[in-house]
């Protein structure tokens, strides 16, 4: 919306400024005709030159007040700069261009400049940097960093949760090539993929409707980014542009963000923080789904999903026993708990689940019948 408005305010100073001197006694009559001309065509020219060349120049953030004013301060500089060389061009080559239209064709060069130079400084300036004095548009956040979304912590919808129930207020940015592969995703052929990404789609639009979730869509052209293929390396490289820190819940994304110095927070990570631990020595019960990948385990489920391997229960695949905690293992990818057999469960064992001594039954574990 600004640069558009920046762009009305041009046309209309650059006609005003035709107007006021074509219309000059001395230019807009018969003796001043060449004038008249040189003003009207030079105007013109100069006026559609800069808006092809602001317009085909590639789109980054909306300008800074401050970056208006330098942009302005060198405009006007290197206006006065080139004032001598269009008087010298006019006395060279003999064009016989009066005073009052080299005035006019100064002016308007003049507000060209300017013009081109505060639309590049406002589309760049995270870019602008100088030598001596060192001046740099840094991109500034207030309050807390932001957290960048990944399309998997989208579809994962927990972080909507997180900040309906205030343990975030960090601003939310979905990066717009986010937003394009959902949509890719949503379209897809494959009818799980697309549900996938309808289901991220929904879970934008219910943040943004929740007026206490402060969303943005967000349009940044990173130039690092531009050449690089693939979501998750321009993720990385935005979040480190924006600082901000990166939100998923992809293992791999995890670690390349890590490897590259960017904070990311993994959700899987924050829910595995939050599970009840499980120490060595104390006993619990699971039933026996399916076969380990090594000779006598058995594999077991939690209700909050924690896969449970059981030594000497391969052959016990679908009983309901007691088992002793030998370890743990905790990662983004999920956590896994290690136990060896100690006893099928009996029917008082699951009468007393919820206030038994003899075994610790965590947080969430339903009672089993």
């Amino acid at each position: 919306m600004l640069i558009w408005i920046l762009r009305t305010i041009f046309f209309i100073i650059i006609l005003a400024v035709l107007f006021v001197h074509v219309s000059s006694p001395t230019i807009s009559g018969e003796a001043g005709r060449a004038n008249f001309y040189a003003i009207v065509w030079s105007g013109l020219g100069l006026a559609i030159v800069a808006f092809l060349i602001d317009v085909l120049t590639p789109k980054k953030s909306l300008a800074a007040l401050a970056g208006v004013f330098f942009g302005l301060l060198v405009g006007m500089f290197i206006s006065w700069a080139l004032s001598p060389v269009l008087e010298m061009a006019n006395e060279i080559y003999g064009i016989g261009v009066s005073v009052m239209a080299l005035q006019a064709i100064r002016w308007m060069m003049g507000i060209c400049i300017c013009y081109l130079v505060i639309s590049i400084v406002v589309r760049t300036k995270d870019d602008v940097r100088f030598v001596v004095p060192y001046v740099e548009f840094a991109k500034q956040t207030k309050g807390a960093r932001p957290l960048i979304l990944d399309t998997s912590a989208i579809i994962d919808g927990r972080i909507a949760d997180l900040y309906q129930n205030k343990v975030f207020d960090a601003p939310l940015v979905i990066p717009r090539f986010v937003l394009n592969e959902l949509h890719l995703i949503s379209d897809s052929a494959d009818k799980l993929k697309r549900n996938r990404g309808r289901r991220g789609l929904d879970i934008i639009k219910r943040m943004q409707d929740n007026t206490s979730i402060d969303v943005e869509i967000d349009d940044t052209v990173v130039p690092e980014a531009e050449d690089v293929k693939g979501v998750d390396q321009k993720l990385v490289i935005f979040t480190k542009s924006y600082n901000g820190r990166l939100v998923t819940t992809d293992y791999n994304l995890t670690k390349v963000a890590q490897l590259r110095e960017v904070d990311v927070l993994n959700i899987n990570d924050l829910a595995n923080s939050l599970k009840t631990i499980a120490l060595p020595g104390e006993n619990m019960m699971v039933k026996i789904i399916k076969p380990g990948e090594e000779s006598e385990q058995g594999i077991g489920y939690l209700d909050d999903g924690t896969m449970v391997v059981v030594e000497g229960c391969r052959n016990k695949i679908g009983r309901e026993i007691t088992l002793a905690i030998t370890s743990s293992l905790q990662t983004s990818a999920g956590k896994m708990i290690f136990g060896k057999f100690e006893g099928f469960a009996t029917s008082g064992e699951r009468e007393n689940g919820r206030g038994q001594t003899s075994y610790r039954r965590p947080n969430g574990v339903a009672e089993r019948q």
